[in-house]
């Protein structure tokens, strides 16, 4: 028995700078990106999914604190819902556990790997690994683990200056097969099949999403992000 307490309290002594460190990194990256109070960008997405044609579609994207997000686009913008928001807003509801597990060399890059374990079983998040830039505290990349929709993976590229913590490229990576795509042939909005998939072939896609022109904490009214009739 008194072995078995001696490993509980060696876990535990071992897990809570862990969680100390994790924490640190995290509230450094929500600090850092509440100095922006909104934003609107202008974004090029190209789909790159093996059996679908996608063309290629701008859009207008605006942010406001904490999560109101709204997309505009003339045409057709095919951009998965987890590849919309870039912003760690998610991570200010502290419904998980985080785990500092060790510093990654990412594109040459130092950064934090942590382990974001959802409480509880509302998440459709099982894990997410976050790598985390700790001199510019912004994340670098994001991989999700979901219960229906597979994995996925959020790269995030940022200008040299990093006057706020705004990325201007994102590469979204998902399981096909687990994202809802459009699957018809022919309408409208441009998308036609290339060719057959192959039946239960795993097939991964990706979203590359530019940004350009923002426009920083210009005050943006709520009416913008209000459904109109």
């Amino acid at each position: 028995m008194r072995k078995i307490i001696l490993i509980l309290l060696l876990s535990l002594i071992e897990i809570f700078p862990q969680q100390k460190i994790a924490d640190d990194l995290i509230n450094s990256v929500i600090t850092n990106f509440n100095r922006v109070k909104d934003y609107e960008v202008d974004v090029d997405i190209k789909v790159d999914v093996e059996f679908l044609k996608v063309p290629d579609s701008k859009a207008r994207i605006y942010f406001k604190q904490p999560d109101k997000i709204k997309l505009k686009s003339d045409g057709f913008a095919l951009l998965p819902k987890e590849g919309l928001d870039f912003s760690p807003s998610f991570l200010s509801k502290k419904d998980y556990t985080a785990l500092y597990e060790r510093d990654v060399i990412l594109n040459g890059i130092k950064t934090a790997l942590v382990k974001i374990i959802p409480v509880g079983e509302q998440s459709n998040i099982i894990l997410s690994s976050l790598w985390i830039d700790p001199l510019n505290k912004v994340i670098r990349k994001i991989e999700s683990t979901t219960k229906t929709n597979g994995t996925f993976t959020i790269e995030l590229f940022y200008n040299d200056d990093l006057k706020y913590p705004l990325a201007d490229k994102m590469i979204f990576t998902f399981n096909v097969d687990k994202i809802n795509l459009p699957k018809s042939s022919s309408t409208n909005n441009g998308i036609r099949t290339k060719k057959k998939r192959m039946p239960d072939a795993p097939t991964k896609g990706s979203v590359i999403i530019k940004y350009s022109n923002y426009k920083v904490n210009k005050g943006l009214p709520d009416s913008i992000f209000e459904d109109k009739q």
